[in-house]
């Protein structure tokens, strides 16, 4: 159980947006992960949440920008991706939620 929490810390929530949905076309599945969150920290959570094989992972990190509103100066936090490609005849429905 303590290693299923553990997966569910790494993977935050799936991103879906146009580039998103244009990469799904390819096998490939994006994710908010945690900052400290490794490549195959990565892999391993998402073979075990979701059942299938992982062929690779790329990550980002977006650094936040600064951002004004009626005079105060505030800033976004970061935030890391992971891009997963699934192997050949895998799929992720993202739609169905975690």
């Amino acid at each position: 159980m303590a290693t299923n929490l553990a997966h569910y810390d790494i993977i935050r929530s799936p991103v879906i947006t146009e580039k998103a949905t244009i990469a799904a076309e390819q096998n490939k599945v994006v994710f908010n992960v945690a900052k400290t969150a490794t490549k195959p920290e990565i892999k391993a959570a998402v073979e075990a949440l979701f059942k299938v094989e992982v062929e690779k992972v790329n990550t980002l990190v977006r650094k936040g920008k600064v951002k004004r509103f009626r005079g105060f100066v505030g800033k976004q936090d970061d935030f890391k991706r992971a891009i997963v490609t699934l192997k050949e005849g895998h799929k992720i429905d993202i739609t169905t939620g975690l």
